[in-house]
């Protein structure tokens, strides 16, 4: 049997990346004040109480349905919630509930999933008003803050207590990461080779934002793939997100076992 799987859900900007760096106890996750930073599901593994599973961070709902980048988000999000064992929502207490909110949480109910709802960034007493404009929601609460974890503790103990029984440790696969620029297919590479569409794919260079790993079978072996984000010259590294999504890249080329660049042909190889 698998280990269990908790999915992390949410709008954009809510604080999942935050909690599920606190999940798996490592800075896993881009985390910056910019909506959408995280677009494909980047999994992780935790402990708690001796229970291993597997987190699931996932994009967040924007308000662009028109844009085909997040209907891509929103699809991830809900393969998210189908594969998993539990889901969790998180709402930010600084914005309110907002229709984004209600949204959602109908989306989850429609799912056969037990799942949690948590208020993010309550981080005191003083900020446990904020609580009381959820109520309406109609769905039952926890407060939580993933920067400094008060209420982190009651919530995960109610999390893991509605896992099924079992789980074994995953093995250890070959990894190989796919490098290169922005933008030159290598989320299309890695979809081709895992027969689905694992990675969002569109024109827009950088929609890979951090490094996702998938499992694939090939002759009868399995390997991890590792989709990098697209290494820019660093001159044009105008964000911190774009300068830290550098970093996570080289520390993934240096813990894998094989590194695959891929060059755009219509370009051919140029220097970064």
């Amino acid at each position: 049997m698998s280990k269990p799987i908790l999915a992390i859900v949410g709008r954009a900007n809510v604080g999942k990346s935050t909690l599920f760096n606190r999940i798996v106890r490592k800075r896993s996750a881009v985390i910056e004040d910019v909506p959408g930073i995280t677009r494909d599901r980047l999994y992780g593994g935790g402990v708690w109480e001796d229970k291993q599973f597997l987190v699931v961070d996932t994009g967040g709902f924007l308000y662009e349905p028109d844009e085909e980048i997040y209907q891509e988000v929103k699809n991830q999000v809900l393969i998210a919630v189908e594969e998993s064992d539990v889901v969790l929502m998180l709402m930010d207490s600084d914005s309110g509930p907002l229709p984004l909110d209600i949204e959602l949480i109908n989306e989850l109910r429609k799912q056969s999933k037990k799942v949690f709802y948590a208020v993010n960034k309550v981080d005191g007493p003083k900020k446990e008003d904020a609580m009381y404009d959820f109520y309406s929601l109609g769905v039952d609460l926890m407060p939580v803050s993933a920067l400094n974890a008060n209420g982190y503790e009651e919530l995960m103990d109610s999390i893991v207590a509605q896992f099924p029984e079992g789980g074994e440790e995953e093995p250890e696969y070959p990894r190989v990461s796919i490098v290169g620029k922005p933008n030159v297919g290598k989320s299309t590479l890695v979809n081709a080779l895992l027969s689905k569409d694992r990675m969002i794919v569109s024109n827009i260079p950088g929609t890979t934002r951090d490094a996702v790993d998938s499992v694939c079978s090939f002759y009868k072996k399995k390997y991890t793939l590792v989709d990098t984000a697209g290494i820019r010259r660093k001159g044009k590294m105008a964000r911190t997100v774009e300068r830290y999504s550098y970093i996570r890249t080289m520390i993934n080329v240096e813990e894998s076992d094989i590194a695959l660049i891929v060059i755009d042909a219509s370009e051919g190889a140029v220097e970064l």
